[in-house]
């Protein structure tokens, strides 16, 4: 069972998102929060698996939250209807899993819960386009040459697996992966396993 925690100072929005992902034979919404300060106390009292955050919120916004989240198990979703293109990458930057907005077809949201869950990194493709076309050390130019098993090592990291579990799917040394990781980080020029993800997405390679 996924345990959401619902995150949004509307009310209805929250209501709304209960009722349907409740639903679902495999999550449970154990909670939810009108502001960000109390989200964060409620993922200290609940773990829940997967928290749906908004930005825009009293007392503590959104991303105020996610710093205050840093090192948490739970895996954090933006969920905005403010489709402003610079909340993108400080949120994803802030420890963010997965950004997406409010008309987001209720099935999709489903599945997205589902991924995050399993590890995955998932952008909606305006905030993927947001993220990659802006300036700083997000910024990808573009297509870069990777080797084939280069190109399927950022596939396995844009799923969310670990080096152990690439090495055993690809039946290398963990070291040799860790060697790869390396490699495609400095390749495409971002500092972590997130922002190669975003990269994979934006280019079809996840």
């Amino acid at each position: 069972m996924i345990r959401v925690l619902i995150a949004d100072d509307h009310p209805v929005v929250r209501q709304g998102l209960r009722t349907f992902l409740d639903l679902q034979d495999d999550i449970a919404v154990v909670g939810e929060a009108a502001d960000g300060a109390r989200a964060v106390e409620l993922v200290g009292e609940l773990a829940p698996d997967v928290l749906l955050l908004d930005l825009r919120m009293p007392v503590l916004d959104g991303l105020g939250a996610l710093e205050r989240l840093a090192g948490s198990d739970t895996r954090v979703v933006v969920l905005t209807s403010v489709s402003d293109p610079s909340d993108v990458a400080p949120a994803m930057r802030a420890g963010a899993v997965g950004f997406l907005y409010k008309d987001v077809d209720p099935g999709a949201l489903v599945q997205a819960v589902r991924a995050v869950h399993e590890g995955q990194v998932l952008l909606a493709a305006e905030a993927a386009e947001a993220v990659l076309a802006g300036d700083g050390p997000t910024r990808v130019p573009g297509p870069v040459p990777l080797t084939e098993r280069e190109q399927e090592v950022l596939a396995l990291i844009a799923g969310g697996r670990s080096n152990r579990e690439i090495a055993r799917s690809l039946a290398v040394a963990e070291k040799t992966v860790k060697t790869h990781v390396s490699n495609v980080l400095m390749k495409l020029g971002v500092q972590d396993r997130t922002q190669a993800a975003l990269y994979a997405v934006r280019h079809g390679l996840g």
